[in-house]
């Protein structure tokens, strides 16, 4: 039996660590990554169907040069190799998806370098980059081979019918003056404009444009499972698409465009972006407010790009110039502690 006064008195250990106290384990980088990966299924598939084997070509060699890449610069550095995270892979697989099917193959070579390289890598690796790595890669290529990745890219004469199509915004940025000025109207359209300005090829996919940007469908379908497993923020998303609907509005109504809110939304890179680039955790703000900002930023620049400047597509620009602000706006977006004035 031990003797009560010659044993020390012992305080309870109490261990008390900053916050978050509570924890979900299924939230890893690799299982995030894998999530990411199965949501990006559907716009693969509708990738397969659409361009075939000009498809599975890009993404591929995009996917195998991320993956080199990092695993190569982590040796070069020192560091542990990271592949097995499979954010390389999901990089890869996004800048697959974001380049013109008929791109050289060095085009995607050297773009996923880039991304990994001095999207990635130069700042630390995953979770310290600024910027979104596939956006960097996109970025380098479509300044350094603009002939390769311009609107001429797109129209190839091939045995795939909408490889010889123009984009649906190419089209319409070609008949904004013309619809402005009321030379052209919903009497008499042009051919190829009339025929985008149709709903279901739009969302369905049947039209040309990037790998992965033609099918609406498979995209909402996608996005959809990323924010019901909280993978993707849903605020980013909401917050594009009531922006970028807003503006897109205002420019049809105002004639800036010849295409409607809706079908200026669903055509593009805009709902790709919208769930599968601007959604990126680390380059992303934390705050939920911060994040609906940032969405919205990207979806009124994305617009004013198209809009106002000649390039037919923003969201590339729109996401890189957002990255550069979420550290503003985490700063803006300080959630208020319970009790403060």
């Amino acid at each position: 039996m031990t003797d009560s006064a010659t044993t020390p008195d012992r305080a309870p250990a109490l261990h008390v660590a900053p916050s978050p106290h509570l924890a979900q384990t299924a939230f890893h980088t690799r299982g995030m990554m894998i999530d990411v990966l199965v949501a990006l299924a559907p716009v693969l598939l509708a990738t397969l169907l659409v361009f075939r084997w000009h498809g599975v070509v890009q993404v591929g060699l995009c996917v195998l040069a991320c993956v080199a890449a990092e695993a190569v610069l982590c040796l070069l550095m020192r560091k542990p190799i990271a592949v097995g995270d499979c954010s390389a892979a999901v990089t890869g697989v996004i800048l697959g998806l974001s380049l013109p099917a008929t791109a050289p193959w060095f085009v995607g070579v050297i773009a996923s370098v880039v991304a990994i390289g001095l999207g990635k890598v130069v700042f630390g690796g995953l979770g310290y980059n600024l910027f979104n790595p596939a956006m960097v890669g996109r970025a380098f290529v479509m300044l350094s081979f603009a002939g390769y990745m311009g609107a001429s890219a797109y129209v190839v004469t091939d045995s795939l019918d909408v490889l010889t199509q123009a984009t649906p915004l190419t089209m319409a940025k070609q008949n904004a003056a013309a619809w402005a000025a009321g030379q052209i109207g919903p009497e008499n359209m042009p051919e190829g404009l009339a025929d985008i300005r149709q709903f279901w090829p739009l969302f369905l996919g049947t039209v040309n444009g990037s790998l992965g940007e033609t099918s609406a469908l498979a995209i909402l379908a996608g996005g959809l499972f990323l924010c019901l497993r909280r993978v993707a923020s849903w605020e980013i998303p909401l917050g594009m698409l009531v922006a970028g609907f807003l503006c897109a509005a205002l420019a049809q109504w105002i004639k800036l465009t010849p295409l409607t809110a809706l079908q200026f939304m669903i055509s593009g890179s805009f709902l790709f972006g919208a769930f599968f680039i601007a959604t990126d955790p680390v380059t992303s703000p934390l705050t939920p407010w911060g994040k609906f900002a940032f969405g919205a930023g990207i979806g009124v620049l994305t617009m004013l790009i198209r809009v106002l400047s000649g390039y037919p597509e923003g969201v590339m620009f729109a996401v890189l110039l957002m990255n550069g602000a979420v550290p503003l706006l985490n700063r803006w977006t300080i959630p208020r502690p319970l009790g403060a004035k």
